[in-house]
């Protein structure tokens, strides 16, 4: 792919998850001469001041490109990232899309990429779940089989990637981005205020994250959830910061008034990046459904407790301080009453977490090659 020209790249953000990913594969490309890197976010997250935080914290420029596409159904939301990002295409004719993770935008602006015969790049390649009823596994799936370069965190990914037929040759195990994004910010999040301001000591109390539908949107499993949490509040404080769509269904299902009669389980506004990173990096342990947060807790040695019958994100659970517990409120209880007892499960590093995936990315698309590591 290298030539005498300047390589002309768009990367593509959507949802906050994708921030964490993108910052550092976009700061590497534009210290790199040979690379004119521009940022498109579709505006799948609309949620303007939480975009903003999220790109100020992590040294993000303001987006070359804003497609503003906001909420809508899964079809509405992909059409209409797939309409804007063509124009979007033929007005740069960029030589390289880069996608990240597995939400709508991704998959949106990977078809039509490849349909334009512009080369794609998927970072965060051939995690699977194996559940089809969640709308990220097969955006995962989809993606990986158009994309030219596939970037893995994890050594599962390749048995993945060879059992759906993919060329070996396009994929490339890198390390994790996420962790690039954690190593560099962890000692500015060390010295945030934010745990003196919720009144937090390290160690003494839980984090929790709860957003996806099979938790959120069913009223007998988000009540249990609460009602388990508030139990685990009477040891450890609890501190929820809340996902507006968790929050939307909390007053739907009017929970609200069970909650507040746990004066030790908080539910606060979402926090931004550093701020939740130093919540996490204190925590006793954390609940969550967030796969990225598995892995950060793996790195951070911090137990987790998954609320999900499965995880596209093996090696932490194999290696790391991860632990899924299904959606019963027993087993929750059990897992949390063994950490808080001391019992909490014990991760080691996962190989090429080690901060330097975005460099081996961007190595690997500028035919560097041999800093990119076949699985």
């Amino acid at each position: 792919m290298p030539g005498t020209k300047r390589m002309k790249v768009i990367n593509v953000v959507g949802a906050r998850p994708n921030f964490m990913k993108i910052a550092p594969i976009h700061e590497r490309m534009r210290d790199d001469r040979a690379i004119d890197a521009y940022l498109l976010h579709t505006g799948q997250h609309y949620d303007q001041q939480m975009s903003d935080v999220f790109f100020r914290q992590l040294g993000l420029p303001e987006p070359d490109f804003y497609l503003g596409v906001g909420s809508g159904g899964h079809g509405e939301q992909t059409g209409k990232v797939m309409i804007e990002f063509e124009a979007t295409c033929r007005e740069l004719e960029p030589d390289l899309v880069v996608v990240v993770g597995d939400v709508h935008s991704t998959i949106a602006c990977g078809l039509v990429a490849v349909k334009m015969g512009i080369e794609l790049a998927h970072v965060e390649a051939g995690l699977r779940s194996f559940d089809r009823s969640m709308p990220e596994e097969v955006n995962r799936v989809l993606t990986d089989q158009i994309s030219d370069y596939l970037f893995t965190t994890e050594r599962a990914a390749h048995e993945n990637l060879r059992r759906e037929g993919i060329d070996e040759a396009r994929v490339f195990f890198v390390g994790n981005v996420m962790i690039d994004t954690l190593l560099k910010h962890r000692e500015r999040a060390a010295s945030r205020p934010v745990l003196g301001e919720l009144g937090l000591a390290a160690r003494e109390f839980v984090l929790v994250t709860l957003h996806r539908p099979a938790n959120v949107d069913d009223p007998t499993i988000l009540s249990g959830l609460l009602d388990t949490l508030g139990e685990i509040s009477t040891q450890l404080p609890v501190v929820f910061p809340v996902h507006p769509r968790t929050r939307r269904q909390i007053s739907e299902f009017n929970l609200l008034g069970r909650i507040a009669e746990r004066v030790s389980l908080r539910l606060i506004e979402p926090l931004g990046y550093l701020d939740f990173l130093a919540c996490m990096d204190n925590a006793r342990f954390v609940v969550t459904d967030s796969g990225g947060i598995q892995e950060e807790t793996t790195v951070l040695g911090i137990p987790c407790l998954t609320v999900r019958d499965n995880t596209e994100r093996p090696a932490t659970v194999e290696k790391g301080t991860n632990l899924i517990v299904g959606r019963d409120p027993q087993r929750l209880r059990d897992e949390a009453a063994k950490i808080i007892a001391g019992q909490g499960k014990r991760g080691t590093r996962l190989d090429l977490w080690d901060g330097k995936a975005a460099q081996r990315i961007v190595d690997r698309l500028m035919g560097r090659s041999p800093v990119a590591v076949s699985a």
